[in-house]
């Protein structure tokens, strides 16, 4: 419940010219920066003509490059510019001030009992560097 309001919160914050596939594929290439264009179509269910053409609106709006690998030309990767970088950074600012009039009805040892739950939830999920390594296999 926690993950679909943030996720609410963020497609709410987002730039209202910009859909919600667009805004998820700003999202893929800021955790995978330098990610393929391939790695951006199946991340989003979509065929490469597709996550072509949505990419080369991004592309024409600034928000992302795309450019070719210095090792083999026929792979595309693509980064986030500071345009598309800062438009993320706006909805995430929004999306935080949001959650915190959320939490702000707590009384502050639950607030710390939140807190503390948050810290061992951490250390639980967090990436571990096998868990880093299947995930690019």
């Amino acid at each position: 419940m926690v993950m679909r309001c943030i996720r609410t919160e963020m497609r709410q914050h987002r730039s209202a010219d910009l859909s919600v596939p667009q805004f998820r594929a700003l999202l893929f290439c800021r955790r995978r920066p330098g990610a393929s264009l391939s790695g951006l179509a199946a991340y989003q269910g979509l065929s490469l003509p597709s996550a072509s053409k949505m990419v080369d609106v991004l592309v024409a709006r600034g928000l992302i490059l795309r450019l070719e690998d210095a090792q083999d030309r026929r792979r595309i990767t693509l980064s986030l510019t500071a345009k598309g970088s800062e438009l993320l950074d706006s909805a995430q600012e929004a999306t935080q001030l949001r959650l915190q009039e959320y939490l702000r009805g707590l009384s502050a040892s639950e607030r710390e009992i939140v807190e503390e739950a948050m810290r061992l939830l951490r250390e639980v999920f967090a990436p571990t560097e096998i868990n880093e390594i299947s995930a690019r296999v």
